[in-house]
């Protein structure tokens, strides 16, 4: 097949020399002083069948970092504060693989398990890279990974939709130019007064979690492994999927594993209507907290947990460091963390290509000790369930549990939180 080359798409996405977010100066710090092995890589995965184009498929990639300047960018220290400078050339290779690039990254050919999990140059860069693979005839996997200081959850459906945009032939218009760090600062000075008042209040350190009798404590980023599975998710009535999700697994601790009081931290999105197909990092870890009562039911703690949460969101722009300005490090707030990703349109279209796309592949490290990792969309939950073995060494019972417990309360919210832990 013949696609047109796609040309440099006009415009820019980042101001010369802007201003990192507090996120990005976090891991920066995190990187300088302890190293983060694979934790914030950010690997995605397209696996293309049909009469593949690569040339234009190169073209499209080259064309994405030209579109979305933060791809090819590093955080520096300059004029005074760190600042998003042009590191080296994102590369766009092409290899053989060798054999599928689909499932767990134990299956996958040693030399795609080397590219996706090779370490950055976090000074010098590039933070970002392409590689095509030939998997077999008509057959290709793109995979791309990036570093988190550049690149999070939302931005996979950005960049793989601009990816096929551009293959397609055409030239969508550049996201208008914004120096998000500095607009993050003014946000976050007007919010500080009452965030802080509001966590001075509430802030508690996690302490430990149990999980079918394991004992999970907040740590380094680790080493960990990845279970991966999906779930159905029907939402309780007057809550969003999320709520119903978090208070299912608010539940689960609390009435399956005896904890008294929970915390899990939650990844916000801090993405303005501004910035919504812009490429980059706009996340903030928040802690949620309850205190499940045995007697209430299953919807009645959730009505009760979406409250505590929609309070959250009210801070969700302001970082737990800023608001608590001698709080110590934490690789995660919580031994129990959470990402979740409403996707609502499918599948980006490749002109003559079956398309697929998997979003939570796995990346070799986990912060805490287990966090799930959740993309939602028109095919249902996806869950990577990732875990520090050496603290909890198998999560198939916890991810059965979990299933259970959604199909239980998704068919009768009345249940009470003390009969969802009755033996099954």
């Amino acid at each position: 097949m013949s696609t047109a080359r796609p040309g440099p798409p006009p415009g820019a996405a980042l101001p010369r020399g802007a201003e990192a977010t507090f996120l990005q100066q976090g891991m920066w710090v995190t990187e300088q002083t302890a190293g983060a092995g694979t934790a914030y890589h950010m690997p995605l995965l397209v696996h293309l069948r049909g009469d593949l184009d690569e040339d234009a498929l190169a073209a499209a990639c080259a064309a994405a970092v030209e579109r979305h300047p933060v791809l090819g960018c590093v955080v520096a220290e300059a004029d005074g504060g760190l600042r998003l400078v042009p590191g080296a050339p994102v590369p766009v290779r092409r290899r053989a693989a060798g054999g599928p690039v689909e499932g767990d990254p134990d299956d996958w050919p040693a030399a795609v398990r080397e590219e996706v999990f090779a370490p950055f140059d976090v000074d010098g860069g590039p933070l970002a890279r392409f590689t095509l693979y030939r998997t077999g005839p008509g057959r290709h996997t793109l995979a791309f990974t990036a570093h988190h200081l550049v690149f999070d959850g939302h931005s996979k459906d950005v960049l793989a939709a601009d990816l096929a945009a551009l293959y397609n032939g055409g030239r969508p218009a550049a996201p208008p130019a914004l120096d998000h760090g500095r607009a993050e600062r003014e946000r976050v000075a007007a919010e500080l007064p009452a965030a802080r008042e509001f966590w001075a209040e509430r802030w508690r350190e996690p302490g430990e979690t149990a999980v079918r009798g394991r004992v999970l404590r907040s740590r380094r980023a680790a080493a960990g492994r990845t279970l991966r599975f999906r779930a159905d998710l029907a939402p309780v009535a007057g809550l969003t999927r999320f709520e119903t999700l978090l208070a299912a697994l608010h539940a689960l601790l609390a009435a399956g594993y005896g904890n008294a009081a929970v915390t899990t931290a939650v990844d916000l999105s801090t993405r303005t209507p501004e910035a919504a197909g812009h490429v980059g990092v706009f996340v903030n870890e928040l802690p949620v907290a309850s205190r499940p009562d045995p007697e209430e039911t299953f919807g009645g703690f959730a009505a009760r947990l979406r409250a505590g949460l929609r309070e959250v969101y009210r801070f969700r722009r302001v970082p737990l460091s800023r608001a608590l300005p001698r709080l110590r490090p934490h690789a995660a707030l919580a031994p129990v963390s959470v990402s979740y990703r409403a996707r609502t349109l499918p599948d980006p279209v490749f002109t003559g290509l079956e398309c697929a796309v998997d979003r939570t592949v796995p990346n070799g490290s986990v912060r805490g000790a287990l966090h799930l990792q959740c993309a939602d969309g028109p095919d249902g939950l996806a869950v990577a369930l990732r875990h520090d073995p050496e603290a909890l060494p198998d999560v198939r019972p916890v991810a059965d549990d979990l299933r259970l417990l959604l199909d239980r309360v998704g068919r009768d919210p009345g249940l009470r939180l003390r009969d969802l832990a009755a033996p099954r």
